[in-house]
């Protein structure tokens, strides 16, 4: 080998080692088809594991240690292509801020009084207005404290309460991954969580205590009446802004006809704007009225919808509407949507919603997206809801058809998990097919509580009244919603590298439980996702089997099961209520009340133990809004893909997503409210071993 012209001074002895080591080396590089290959994971997992390297040995005929030195040295040069990325933007905004610096000094040389024009204030004039505005800054506080005082007398909560509900609205306690590791899981730092419940709670309560002017309700109104009349015309065109999928049969929007119909700009200024758009239709167990009387209530919307709505609030009502009938009604509202997974982002919305009724016997209900109020940024969305809602047609048998238009844009900054994203991406996941589903699901539901005679046979024996199905019922709905709302995970702790689980790291969530109906203390939430190549129907029959429960379910200690009662909440068989009695010699006093359902998009079985004496007063017919529950349980879903056919374009056919979640009480009121790690670790060990053994009984032990 010839030296190169830069080593000319250094003698040939001296280099011949080196070169005939460089002879006897040999390279290989990759070809274009085994980098594309590389490069496709990159984008889906930079961090391989030991199977997936395996894995794409045998695919690519290469090394496992060649694949592990390839995503090495792709990290490395990704992360030095961001840095030096970040470096120029850092450059650009240093210049632009010296820039503006040097702006200011120079308007500064020549500032002049904004009143008269004049020279600047001199101090002695500085110091006369600084009292004056301390003076009338001490008269605003006096009126301040005047105001709070009648206003607590008129609602009946505290001063503090109210002064409270500004601040609340713009902060939240949220532990922080990366400080909590190594602090021992001490003191969270505070920080803003749009995310949170309790946040976006309080937010509402403290806009309702705001006066808007009359100019912003009459925006409002011309906002909803355009909303009407913009949905209006979207159910009654068909072709060509409504296109029928030849695969799955639901309706797609035709984007380049919708814009030349509706043209208007995206409402968020970036580039992961994502529209998301719905039309279905179904015939509900629910009179046209009743069910319009539900969703002008945000507390009976929330309940309608317990499944999809975490939480909801009318902020104020604009106009009330005609009496009887509700037409014309107009309120602003407040809403939180979260499904399935920690996984999936929650979607916030503050949004107007205008009825009205159309002809005799129909209704029409727009929900259209409002900023209110304009001037804050304490509570900063990333889902915008263009005219979207319903036309209810009374059908004069108890019964009606409703049809539904979902139509959302979504600022997609944060991507949605790989798990997850077909799921979401093809309208399935916050579409208007889950809503006309899960309505019918909860109507169905809402006449079988309602029935005054149900065989025997039903119950075992055990619950005998309709009164005490009712209450029972009442209980297990408050467990699905206390579930369902937990899944949202604010304020959760990311611990990938303690997790077992392949698929995806284990969230974590901690709250101080003080509200009634759930036991008091510091409660754990722990959740994770994984793929399963099942069917949902599959799955679901694998959870509900009293056979295989002993084989996941840690409560049993691995002992069989007897299902002692079941309500049936529905046509279909594995819709009920069950109350499960685990065969444990120590455990004589614990049942298990348990909810499942199944319906075209997914399914769920959700649990918690419950002592028996708490149990009676709910089948007694008593009031069971007091009994304290802690629900854990199971969300199963489709993944976005057939379940039969050719493989899809990531490699796999369809199969299952599956969502697991517990909730365990650490510490009562009285105890530390530290969480240690020894606490953490606990917790992920359960549902890490939950995990491989209900892949090892459904015979998927061998899946990444």
């Amino acid at each position: 080998m010839e030296l190169p012209k830069g080593n000319a001074g250094v003698s040939g002895d001296e280099q011949e080692p080196s070169s005939s080591r460089r002879a006897n080396k040999k390279y290989h590089r990759h070809t274009t088809e085994q980098i594309q290959r590389l490069e496709e994971l990159f984008k889906e997992c930079a961090h391989p594991d030991d199977n997936q390297r395996q894995q794409l040995s045998r695919e690519l005929g290469l090394e496992p240690r060649q694949i592990k030195f390839w995503f090495q040295n792709k990290r490395t040069q990704t992360k030095a292509q961001n840095e030096r990325a970040d470096n120029g933007l850092l450059r650009i905004n240093n210049e632009r801020i010296q820039c503006e610096n040097f702006a200011f000094r120079e308007a500064l040389k020549n500032v002049i009084c904004p009143t008269c024009g004049g020279p600047p204030f001199g101090e002695e004039e500085r110091q006369l207005c600084l009292q004056k505005l301390q003076l009338e800054n001490a008269q605003l506080r006096e009126e301040h404290d005047k105001v709070a005082s009648l206003l607590s007398k008129y609602i009946g909560k505290p001063i503090s309460h109210i002064d409270s509900l500004a601040s609340a609205a713009g902060s939240s306690f949220e532990f922080s991954p990366g400080s909590s590791m190594n602090q021992g899981m001490g003191s969270p730092p505070l920080s803003l969580n749009p995310t949170n419940p309790t946040v976006a709670n309080n937010a509402a309560l403290a806009y309702q205590l705001i006066e808007i002017p009359e100019m912003e309700k009459t925006h409002m109104a011309d906002t909803a009446a355009s909303a009407i009349e913009e949905l209006l015309k979207n159910f009654e065109i068909n072709e060509p802004l409504w296109i029928k999928s030849p695969g799955d049969g639901r309706y797609l929007l035709n984007r380049d006809s919708y814009d030349k119909i509706f043209p208007r700009p995206n409402h968020f200024k970036s580039s992961s704007t994502r529209v998301e758009s719905s039309k279905d239709s179904g015939v509900v167990s629910i009179s046209a009225a009743h069910l319009v009387d539900i969703f002008l209530d945000s507390s009976k919307w929330e309940d309608l919808f317990p499944t999809i709505i975490t939480n909801a609030k009318t902020i104020q009502v604009l106009e009330s509407g005609m009496v009887g009938n509700q037409s014309g009604r107009l309120q602003l509202m407040y809403e939180q949507m979260h499904i399935l997974s920690p996984l999936v982002l929650s979607r916030d919305f503050y949004f107007l919603r205008h009825c009205q009724q159309i002809e005799i016997g129909t209704w029409v209900i727009v929900d259209v997206s409002y900023d209110f109020p304009k001037e804050t940024s304490a509570f900063q969305t990333r889902s915008w809801r263009l005219p979207s809602g319903c036309v209810i047609k009374d059908m004069h048998n108890g019964c009606s058809k409703v049809t539904w238009i979902e139509h959302v844009e979504v600022d997609d900054k944060t991507q949605t998990h790989r798990l997850y994203r077909d799921l979401i991406c093809s309208n399935v996941a916050y579409g208007a097919e889950r809503w006309i589903v899960t309505l019918q699901r909860m109507c169905e539901r809402f006449d079988y509580s309602m029935d005054e005679v149900a065989p025997s046979c039903e119950f075992g024996g055990v619950i005998t009244t309709p009164e005490g199905r009712r209450s029972t019922m009442k209980l297990s709905h408050r467990m699905v919603k206390n579930f369902c709302g937990m899944l949202s995970m604010a304020g959760k702790l990311d611990f990938p590298q303690l997790s077992e689980v392949h698929n995806s790291g284990v969230r974590v969530s901690v709250r101080k439980n003080t509200e009634p109906g759930q036991p008091n203390g510091m409660v754990v939430s722990v959740a994770t996702s994984l793929w399963l190549p099942l069917p949902s129907q599959n799955v679901f029959n694998f959870f509900r089997d009293e056979e295989t429960r002993l084989q996941w379910d840690v409560l049993c200690n691995g002992n069989p099961v007897h299902e002692v009662a079941r309500i049936s909440t529905g046509t279909h068989p594995g819709n009920c209520i069950s109350i499960i009695r685990p065969f444990i010699p120590t455990e004589n006093n614990m049942l298990m009340l348990q909810e499942s359902y199944i319906d075209s998009l997914g399914a769920l079985v959700i649990y918690a133990p419950v002592d028996i004496p708490a149990l009676n007063i709910a089948v007694c017919g008593e009031d069971s809004s007091k009994i304290p529950i802690l629900p854990s349980g199971f969300v199963i879903s489709g993944d976005g893909h057939p379940e039969t056919g050719p493989a899809a374009s990531n490699g796999r056919s369809g199969g299952s997503l599956l969502t697991v979640a517990f909730q365990i009480l650490v510490s009562c009121p009285t105890s530390s409210k530290q969480l240690n790690m020894e606490s953490v670790a606990t917790v992920n060990t359960l549902i890490s071993s939950t995990v491989q053994k209900i892949k090892a009984a459904l015979n998927c032990s061998g899946l990444d």
